[in-house]
């Protein structure tokens, strides 16, 4: 995609300088070139050294502006680092996003784990190092990427579910905590998202009794698009969302009525 030009958006976000913690692929990689085709300047990280080049390029040559890092968002010192070097290469953050999950699906130690480590512990983390650019900003937010598998008791994927619930409740603290330092946090639940190589797409090949059931739930009757959560995260970053804090939005085109 380098040279093309980036998605054409309503929203106009120049200057604004967005971090996002998970951002080479699906949801994070829609949010990362949605802030950037709306006139953000922003930061991505992830693991995957190849997926943030590509990044950067689709970015950079739709011109627009990007710095990317490789960053292990299980490791304390990793964000740490990764923070302060977004910072540096975008002169400050007004739009924190933390979007990595650990998708651990397994009721064992290990699937436990990493959604504690990544969907919720890296959140936190990477918030309390972004606060004190977010707190000279006059215009930031932080937003946390759940899923609407926080919202209903389930069966399957206890942990991811739980943990999510966890970082929807945090999302709500936090929210409060900030409001004097006119920081607001919100969350996004996003419902089944498919895209190449993602977990709905795997699941379409490996599991399509379980990808048909699902897609019956939905009232709309398709999966979800990275692009239209993308969307909502353009939406509660800019000022049209100005007095909304504190929320978990559910972007499911109707999922959830469904149970």
């Amino acid at each position: 995609m380098n040279g093309a030009a980036l998605p054409e958006t309503p929203f106009r976000l120049a200057d604004y300088r967005v971090v996002i913690a998970g951002g080479s692929r699906g949801i994070g990689r829609a949010i990362a070139v949605a802030f950037a085709a709306a006139g953000a300047a922003v930061s991505v990280c992830a693991r995957g050294e190849a997926a943030l080049t590509a990044v950067r390029d689709t970015i950079r040559g739709g011109g627009g502006r990007a710095h990317v890092q490789s960053c292990d968002l299980a490791d304390p010192q990793a964000i740490a680092a990764y923070i302060g070097a977004a910072a540096e290469a975008l002169g400050g953050i007004d739009v924190l996003v933390n979007n990595a999950t650990g998708y651990g699906f397994a009721d064992d130690d290990e699937g436990w784990t990493a959604n504690f480590q990544i969907d919720l512990m890296a959140a936190v983390r990477a918030s309390r190092h972004a606060l004190p650019y977010l707190k000279q900003s006059g215009r930031a937010s932080i937003l946390h990427t759940s899923s609407i598998a926080a919202l209903r008791p389930r069966a399957g994927g206890a942990p991811y579910a739980a943990i999510k619930a966890a970082l929807s409740h945090y999302t709500a603290s936090q929210a409060l905590a900030l409001a004097p330092d006119r920081i607001r946090v919100n969350a996004i639940a996003p419902g089944s998202i498919s895209f190449a190589d993602g977990l709905w797409e795997r699941r379409r090949v490996e599991q399509p009794a379980l990808h048909a059931a699902t897609l019956a739930r939905i009232p709309f009757g398709r999966f979800g698009t990275p692009e239209e959560i993308a969307h909502a995260a353009l939406f509660l970053a800019s000022p049209w969302a100005g007095w909304i804090t504190g929320q978990t939005l559910a972007v499911d085109g109707g999922q959830m009525l469904n149970g």
